[in-house]
């Protein structure tokens, strides 16, 4: 079955005072060619450097894609997550994502997965009113997707979702805009440790990622093929809905 990788954004560049970027970028570059990603996946773009298009690398984290990953659990969330002061996230979904009508009913069906969960959050597609945080939702291109992580209490602003998803069923869709959400109010990928589990290839850990990758309390252990909507690649039989472990997960957290 073909699998796609679902590339998150990392967050901003971390370049200190008085460190030449160049040199910060070759050492990133070997260390990810040593990972194991093809030297042809990895870009430098404004002096920053990503692999697969939309992932951008850190230093640390590159360096921790070198050592040995320390978990084979399950769900992991990161150091931020969405405030108390946050009760209802608006998605509002730009006038192009309309125009897909796959992204478009994927859109309310992942919506509907948390709302089905009973959460102390409730999300809503936008326009409307009464929301105390906005997620858009805009396109890129190929059939995957991107997003970052919470800050200061609140859901990253943005995911972006392929458009190359509107080949793909309904149910695809809605896998790969919950993943994306899921990103935005704090999961990492389940198989961080090892993107090989569900992405194929050599074993590359994405390591802490400058955001943590905290293991959440009655998960399984061991990633598997299918055992989440939060692996890090997806495959084009995906049914769009949670497994248990992302309950247990999302219950515990929210």
């Amino acid at each position: 079955m073909r699998k796609l990788s679902m590339a998150l954004l990392a967050g901003v560049a971390l370049v200190g005072c008085g460190v030449d970027p160049q040199s910060e970028n070759q050492e990133i570059i070997s260390n990810l060619v040593k990972a194991g990603f093809p030297a042809d996946d990895i870009m430098v773009v404004d002096d920053a450097v990503y692999v697969g298009r939309d992932a951008h690398v850190t230093l640390e984290a590159s360096r921790e894609m070198l050592q040995p990953g320390e978990g084979s659990t399950e769900q992991y969330r990161t150091n931020n997550l969405v405030g108390t002061g946050v009760t209802k996230i608006c998605i509002n979904p730009t006038a192009t994502f309309n125009s897909y009508s796959n992204l478009s009913a994927g859109l309310d069906m992942a919506i509907a997965n948390y709302n089905g969960r009973g959460l102390r959050i409730t999300m809503a597609r936008g326009p409307t009113t009464g929301c105390t945080a906005n997620i858009t939702a805009t396109t890129m291109s190929g059939a995957g997707g991107s997003a970052g992580f919470p800050s200061g209490g609140y859901p990253y602003g943005t995911i972006n979702i392929g458009t190359g998803l509107q080949s793909y069923s309904v149910d695809v869709n809605e896998h790969v805009i919950t993943h994306e959400l899921g990103h935005a109010i704090g999961f990492r990928h389940s198989d961080y440790y090892n993107r090989s589990i569900s992405c194929g290839g050599s074993a590359t850990n994405e390591g802490d990622a400058g955001v943590g990758a905290i293991l959440i309390p009655g998960t399984p252990s061991s990633a598997v093929v299918g055992g989440s909507i939060m692996n890090s690649c997806f495959r084009s039989t995906e049914s769009g809905e949670w497994t248990s472990s992302d309950i247990t997960a999302l219950d515990y957290l929210y």
